[in-house]
């Protein structure tokens, strides 16, 4: 019995640890806001939409102890499609970075080593908002703080074995949430 509770105290001590942690790692931009509607920037340009296709500025901070690398998703669990849109994977971003660059994407801004997956548009790199008319639409900008310093992936890799690397390496992650419609 005093076995059970003593590792029932260390479990609980390392999983209020591991909470204290995730608390401290965050998500923040000077491009989008929590809750807030996506500026014309970070619309696409083409399915009907217009807008710059740019990537947000982000920086995080807080990262767990252990983090080797990182990598960002942006996500629309909304899409019509039945497993959502994957507007934006970049993975192995070193350790040392924390943050990027308004525009980034595509760019010589992004962090050297840092591998941009093709999107559901089918093009490697960031693709901005564009929900049907009508609809309102939630992406969810996520960072990952990830145990290894680089994910194997194929060159062609999709977002769902991207998704799956990321999920089985991640020790941390913080994220935002901005709308849009149209």
């Amino acid at each position: 019995m005093l076995k059970t509770a003593s590792l029932a105290g260390v479990l609980l001590a390392t999983l209020m640890g591991t909470t204290a942690s995730a608390q401290d790692f965050k998500l923040s931009s000077t491009s989008i806001a929590e809750g807030a509607q996506l500026a014309s920037d970070f619309v696409f340009k083409g399915f009907g939409c217009d807008g710059g296709n740019r990537s947000p500025q982000l920086s995080w901070s807080g990262a767990p102890q252990g983090t080797k690398s990182f990598a960002i998703t942006a996500y629309d669990p909304d899409a019509p499609t039945g497993s959502g849109w994957w507007h934006w994977n970049v993975v192995n971003i070193p350790a040392s970075v924390t943050s990027l660059a308004l525009g980034a994407s595509g760019g010589k801004t992004m962090p050297a080593g840092a591998v941009e997956i093709t999107n559901d548009y089918g093009v490697a790199g960031f693709g901005g908002a564009c929900p049907p008319p009508g609809n309102v639409h939630r992406y969810v900008f996520t960072v990952h703080a990830l145990s290894t310093e680089r994910l194997d992936l194929p060159d062609n890799a999709s977002n769902a074995l991207a998704g799956f690397m990321i999920g089985a390496n991640t020790i941390g992650s913080a994220r935002m949430t901005a709308v849009y419609s149209r």
